[in-house]
């Protein structure tokens, strides 16, 4: 049965080691959030949990999409690989929720669900065809063509983060050389500036080098702050991203290109080398056709597109 004018969805994320989740009405508004701590055992009880929480204050929840950090086979409804969380490759995650909850669940990708949520209300609203990339701990992507996302053969398409960048680079844990990933997420930035300023004395004059501890969103802080190694760090990552954005505006024509995820708060300061080296290298033709553009929905859009995803589930 199709959801009502009325109903209300709820959309999870499973993030590093937090578990968010709210309540999104019918387009798209976010209501009432929850947020916890996520525990190594017993997922299914803290979502369920969760979500009995929120059901208390929302109307007609009609149902529930929640967003993994890996590889999503819509198909079998089964996740086939997750880097952050290995353990639920084992479970059969989508029919113990549904049968704690009695609620119906959707499960996907984290970059595809929140690639939906920036497409149905963000970044991506009025476009037909884009694509979504979010680099913070690793790198995603994903591909919505013609309104619907395109998830491959077997539900992994737009795994940007393992474009080749250089093949003469460090080892991905994917087991190739060079990925994207190896030189553009959040850890591989700071490995690069740490080597850098043991290579480089003059280096010792950023503020990063009294900070053993810092992080790439310390390295976007400081780059807005006016500190010259720091920006420089994040304008070499923005020529990398670019080089691999190229790519795909060369493979794919297409229309909009939505750039999300933490390492994406450094704002213009990695936007505009990404644009420079996307315009550098693709083919000007596909370029032209092309919006490279900023996320707007930050933190939230992987909850609301989960959610999303959940509510156009049920229509059709």
């Amino acid at each position: 049965m199709p959801p009502q004018s009325d109903s209300s969805f709820i959309g999870v994320e499973l993030s590093g080691s937090k578990l968010r989740a709210a309540v999104v009405n019918n387009d798209g508004v976010v209501g009432e959030r929850r947020e916890a701590q996520l525990q190594a055992d017993g997922l299914v009880g803290q979502v369920a949990r969760l979500v009995g929480e929120l059901r208390e204050t929302a109307t007609n929840v009609a149902a529930v999409g929640i967003a993994i950090p890996g590889l999503v086979n819509r198909q079998t409804d089964r996740v086939i690989a997750s880097r952050d969380l290995p353990g639920i490759v084992h479970e059969n995650l989508h029919a113990e929720l549904m049968a704690a909850t009695g609620l119906r669940f959707e499960l996907e990708n984290d970059a595809n669900a929140a690639a939906y949520g920036e497409f149905k209300i963000g970044a991506g609203r009025g476009s037909r065809d884009l694509f979504y990339i979010t680099i913070g701990e690793g790198i995603g992507g994903a591909i919505i063509i013609d309104g619907k996302l395109w998830t491959g053969a077997s539900g992994f398409a737009g795994e940007v983060g393992h474009i080749t960048i250089d093949t003469d680079g460090s080892e991905c844990e994917c087991g190739n050389t060079g990925c994207l990933e190896t030189v553009a997420s959040a850890p591989n930035i700071v490995r690069r500036a740490n080597e850098r300023l043991y290579r480089d004395s003059t280096s010792s004059l950023s503020r990063l080098a009294m900070n053993k501890n810092f992080t790439a969103d310390d390295m976007a802080r400081e780059a807005k702050e006016g500190d010259d190694f720091s920006s420089m760090m994040i304008e070499r990552t923005g020529k990398y991203i670019g080089t691999g954005v190229a790519s795909i505006i060369n493979l794919l024509n297409i229309e909009r290109i939505v750039m999300g995820g933490g390492v994406m708060q450094a704002g213009d300061l990695i936007l505009k080398p990404i644009i420079q080296e996307a315009k550098r290298r693709a083919f000007q033709p596909c370029f032209e056709a092309t919006q490279i553009v900023l996320a707007a929905l930050g933190a939230d859009a992987a909850t609301i597109g989960a959610a999303m995803l959940a509510r156009d589930a049920a229509i059709t």
